[in-house]
């Protein structure tokens, strides 16, 4: 039994990180292609690793270790690939209405709307 749930777990994870691939190739722009991907990968890896870990539970605590690794660089990289993609203007997808941040940096730079 518990070779068939870690298995389920392992196809389920391998969907997931087939969306965040696949979600990579449709997106219109740099940010929602960051956004897919790290999401999608994020709760694929741990769902292989899940599923690892009830197909082989003596490697339950290097998988530990794995997917902590992973729950914490996953999110801090794509929060700097997005800061640096957005530092250097990369452009937003037509028909992105609202730039948060523009109007945030106007402010704190002294810069009213209308300029």
């Amino acid at each position: 039994m518990a070779e068939l749930i870690g298995s389920i777990l392992i196809l389920i994870g391998a969907f997931f990180l087939f969306s965040a691939g696949l979600g990579l190739l449709r997106m219109p722009d740099t940010f929602t292609r960051i956004q897919a991907g790290t999401k999608a990968s994020t709760l694929g890896n741990i769902l292989v690793l899940a599923g690892l870990g009830i197909y082989h539970p003596d490697w339950t605590l290097k998988l530990l270790i794995v997917a902590y690794f992973i729950l914490m660089t996953n999110p801090l990289s794509s929060h700097a690939l997005s800061r640096a993609a957005y530092a250097i203007r990369t452009p937003m997808a037509p028909g992105t209405i609202v730039d948060a941040l523009r109007n945030e940096q106007d402010v704190l730079a002294g810069r009213s709307e209308e300029t």
